[in-house]
């Protein structure tokens, strides 16, 4: 069996943290970024209840004092790329997933740096004293088991999963932890008393493809039962770029969306600009 050596390392509520950095006064507070509706929401917020997609008017009623901030997206990337750059440092094979996460594997390079657990301890120690940020690490031996190691180490913490108690760590898990379980899918399966990971691997294949389909239901059927032969991919191009802006309960008047409109296609024009120019290519 192969050894725990691929890394999946997530920054912590990444937009909200990049703003308590860049204005301490915001540290320890409850804050969102957005306005209309929540893009992020920080710790202090969250265990009120706030999550990011919930309207704003919705996040005040929960959380009264909670503050919300506009966004510093030009600081967002300088700071996902620095933390992906540190990465970088221990290992090639790092698979870049967006502007806050990414998988690295660090097999071979224990010669150089020590173990994979010593080498997610390094990253964390330099995010956190170079960046003043807070980031999650999940060791494991398959991307999935690694991402969902990131999640159980959150807030700010490091996670390696033994390779030889695998599916006593993964099976029992609430089941929305897993890559490809959203709200709906999580609410289909709570219907089916399926909760847990564990309960989900258990689950006969016919039944789950009856709820889910048969794509799906052999994805999660595969990955519950600890099933990934996925591999780091170093070099894969982008198959969409997006940016968002939420303009809340504002009139839909040429004044306030055309701003807005430009506003987003330079955004979009700007992280284009590198793959378009001939040094891109």
């Amino acid at each position: 069996m192969a050894s725990a050596t691929i890394l999946h390392a997530d920054l912590d509520a990444f937009y909200a943290s990049v703003e308590q950095l860049l204005d301490p006064s915001l540290r320890g507070h409850p804050i969102a970024v957005g306005g209309g509706v929540v893009l992020a929401a920080s710790y202090e917020a969250k265990a009120f209840g706030v999550r990011g997609g919930m309207p704003g008017r919705r996040a005040r009623e929960l959380c009264p004092q909670l503050r919300f901030v506009g966004g510093n997206f030009k600081e967002y990337q300088r700071l996902g790329d620095a933390a992906i750059k540190i990465l970088g440092d221990y290992t090639p094979l790092v698979e870049r997933l967006s502007i806050d996460e990414a998988f690295a594997d660090v097999a071979g390079c224990e010669r150089l740096f020590g173990p994979p657990e010593k080498i997610a301890n390094e990253v964390r120690r330099r995010v956190r004293e170079e960046l003043g940020l807070p980031i999650s690490v999940g060791v494991a031996r398959t991307k999935h088991l690694a991402k969902i190691a990131s999640q159980v180490a959150k807030p700010d913490g490091l996670v390696v999963v033994d390779t030889d108690n695998e599916l006593a760590f993964l099976h029992d898990l609430p089941v929305e932890l897993m890559w490809g379980v959203g709200p709906v899918t999580n609410e289909r399966l709570a219907r089916m008393g399926v909760r847990t990971i564990g309960q989900l691997a258990r689950m006969p294949g016919q039944r789950l493809e009856r709820l889910l389909g048969h794509a799906l239901s052999e994805k999660l059927g595969a990955l519950a039962c600890n099933r990934d032969p996925r591999e780091i991919r170093t070099h894969h191009r982008a198959q969409s770029a997006g940016a968002q802006s939420a303009l809340g309960k504002k009139p839909a008047e040429a004044t306030v969306y055309r701003p807005t409109l430009w506003h987003l296609a330079d955004r979009i024009g700007t992280r284009c600009a590198p793959s378009l120019s001939p040094a891109g290519r």
